[in-house]
Order: structure tokens, then C-alpha cells, then sequence
């Protein structure tokens, strides 16, 4: 059962190119937004299109793969976990993200 503690499954669209860095530590980290989108009928019987947007973050081979395979507007099915981190601003304003750390993903065609 451990392993279904923390685990985000999505499928969706890339929002714009991967950005990809190489840290001085040799490690590396890609950084996308995801969108996901839901259509239902709403109690009037209209269509609705809910979309929301996610932060995908990847690290060390799984960044490197993604940089490579991943493009702007390319459907993907991810997995991973979600995490939360909070940090300051150019203003100095604390501000909260909520991230999901890849572990896995596929790209469709």
C-alpha cells in the first residue's frame, strides 16, 4: 500500500518547451506546465471545459529524457508526486507552488 501513498497520475498538453538546466553539481532539472482538461455538462445541460494547470519538475535522467522527447503543446501521460515548496520573490513576498515530481512519463503520438 506504500506505494499508492503521494502518486498523481495526469494526462494533458505542455504549455511551452521544457526548460532544461544542467546544475553545477552535475545533477539536472526540467521544469514544464501541463494543462489538463475536463468537459462536463454543467445542471443547465451547457457544456463546460474546466482547465487547470500543473508544474511538472524532473531530475537527472528523467529531466534529460524529457528535454529531449518533450515539446510545447505534445500530450503526455505523467506520474509522480506532488509537493509543495514555498519561496520569495524579486519583492520579497512569500509565495507557495505546488509541483509534481516526475517519476515516469509517455508521450502520445
Amino acid at each position: 500500500m506504500n506505494n499508492l501513498r503521494n502518486k498523481v497520475q495526469l494526462i494533458g498538453n505542455l504549455g511551452k518547451d521544457i526548460d532544461f538546466k544542467q546544475l553545477e553539481n552535475g545533477n539536472s532539472i526540467a521544469r514544464v506546465p501541463i494543462a489538463t482538461k475536463e468537459v462536463y455538462k454543467n445542471s443547465d445541460g451547457e457544456s463546460v471545459v474546466d482547465v487547470q494547470w500543473h508544474n511538472l519538475v524532473g531530475w537527472g535522467k528523467v529531466a534529460e529524457i524529457m528535454n529531449i522527447i518533450l515539446k510545447k503543446g505534445k500530450e503526455v501521460a505523467v506520474q509522480g508526486k506532488l509537493t509543495h515548496r514555498s519561496y520569495e520573490d524579486k519583492e520579497g513576498r512569500k509565495r507557495f507552488i505546488s509541483e509534481i515530481i516526475v517519476s515516469e512519463f509517455m508521450p502520445f503520438n
